[in-house]
């Protein structure tokens, strides 16, 4: 099924695929994940174990939303597991690695480390490319994903989405279980819409974008924020913030026509706490205010709605399905500035996968 305008999909081979057909490849992951769980005896040796996530860019927030839904785990970045791995070793039993290609300098390298200074840790890695490092080293147990997560785009979208599910899974199926059907049904059937309303939000941007959201969904803030950056070109300024965090300073980025677009909790207490803040914005007139979820009695306050994806459930299983709405503002605020979405870095600043990070022997000091 195809959604959007003719014109829209004209201009890109990729992108728009890639995020269209997300909910279709929602349901493979867990497939591949329990699979490759039997395969590898993964159940009793993540029970119970301290777990390090790591990826880079987009990547390393899919690890921390992996992490904000599994206890004991933590999420470091590769780039920085990579210059100080030690500090973040101390109690690890498992490190799970993260990536799209799984050609990035610091994945590869972060293994390598990880491997040297402590092989009593059991590596796994998540990825999406059977070629790339990740899936081809041999100090790795993999989980390798549907070949069609494996985005062509310059930009990370249903590699994302599948990466955090895929994470998900080994964190908990069940609690996978009691989301994954609502998502794919939502995310097909409300796609149109989302994508209506998205391109209406596009427009209205001028200069600045605010992503709110509460803590167990921070990582999508981070990531949506990525998007628009990426694929503008850097042309606007995004922040994510959290909606009690906001008044802490934060507050003074906004002015009367800031796109802020509002993550609305499931959890009432959470939304509650949202709520003043908005109102508060609304009060002050800042920000052209836009919602994911708002229920019919609070449509007021906002300029626009987007539909939810998960309109029931934790807050901490949203990420990998609400992250549809920021990757449809990136991709429509990339073609109203006449880029490319596939490649919208003209001049070559940033690439699909990172170039031009030198490697560095620790024992060369």
């Amino acid at each position: 099924m195809r959604f959007g305008s003719e014109s829209a999909i004209k201009h890109t081979d990729h992108t728009w695929s890639e995020i269209v057909q997300q909910p279709a490849l929602w349901p493979m992951t867990p497939e591949r994940v329990a699979t490759a769980v039997k395969r590898y005896g993964l159940e009793s040796k993540l029970m119970g174990a301290r777990v390090l996530l790591t990826g880079a860019g987009t990547s390393s927030y899919a690890a921390s939303a992996i992490a904000a839904n599994w206890p004991r785990a933590i999420a470091v970045a590769s780039t920085d597991l990579l210059v100080d791995t030690e500090r973040f070793l101390s109690d690890i039993t498992v490190v799970i690695s993260i990536g799209r290609s799984g050609n990035s300098p610091e994945s590869y390298a972060t293994v390598e480390r990880i491997h040297k200074l402590r092989p009593d840790i059991l590596q796994l890695a998540i990825t999406c490319n059977p070629e790339g490092f990740l899936a081809q080293s041999s100090l790795l147990q993999t989980i390798l994903l549907d070949p069609r997560t494996d985005d062509k785009s310059l930009v990370m979208t249903s590699s994302f989405s599948n990466l955090v599910l895929a994470g998900y899974c080994l964190a908990n199926q069940a609690k996978v279980d009691d989301v994954l059907p609502q998502a794919c049904v939502h995310g097909s059937a409300q796609f149109e819409r989302i994508n209506k309303v998205v391109e209406r939000v596009a427009a209205a941007v001028r200069d600045r974008i605010v992503l709110l959201c509460s803590s167990p969904s921070f990582p999508w803030a981070q990531e949506g924020v990525l998007k628009c950056l990426e694929m503008t070109g850097g042309k606007y300024a995004v922040l994510p913030e959290t909606y009690l965090g906001l008044r802490h300073g934060p507050m003074s980025f906004l002015a009367s026509n800031t796109v802020v677009l509002c993550l609305l909790s499931n959890s009432p207490i959470r939304r509650r706490y949202e709520l003043d803040l908005v109102n508060e914005l609304k009060t002050k007139g800042l920000g052209y205010l836009v919602a994911i979820g708002a229920a019919d009695n609070e449509a007021s306050l906002f300029d626009e709605h987007i539909p939810a994806i998960v309109t029931s459930g934790a807050d901490n299983l949203r990420t990998p399905f609400e992250i549809v709405g920021p990757q449809l503002l990136g991709y429509h605020l990339s073609l109203r500035n006449g880029l490319d979405p596939d490649n919208p870095s003209l001049d070559g600043v940033i690439n699909r996968v990172v170039r031009g990070v030198k490697i560095y022997d620790e024992d060369e000091e």
